[in-house]
């Protein structure tokens, strides 16, 4: 009986993580602009409404659109901001471990 094990599944390379950094950035960019129309959009069109609760409702999903696109924003620009500083370390050699 021979001790079969899987080969374990290739390292990521530098170029993954570019890669990887570049499209969360670019993602990031298109979700800020996205951003600003919606706080724009709001900004020329703020919601009227002769009821208390109508407008309370409108305010609520006003800061539920602008606060999701901000936020879709932020975590596409830190996860962008950490596959670079991954890919920058990625360019320099691995340390030996020692053994334990």
């Amino acid at each position: 009986m021979t001790d079969e094990r899987p080969a374990p599944p290739p390292r990521k390379g530098p170029l993954s993580f570019l890669s990887g950094a570049l499209t969360s950035g670019l993602l990031a960019w298109l979700s800020l602009g996205v951003s600003q129309r919606v706080v724009g959009w709001y900004v020329t069109h703020p919601p009227h409404f002769d009821s208390a609760f109508a407008q309370s409702i409108a305010t609520a999903m006003k800061t539920l659109m602008v606060g999701m696109c901000f936020l879709a924003t932020f975590t596409f620009a830190f996860i962008g901001l950490g596959l670079f500083l991954v890919f920058i370390r990625s360019l320099w050699p691995a340390k030996a471990e020692s053994p334990s």
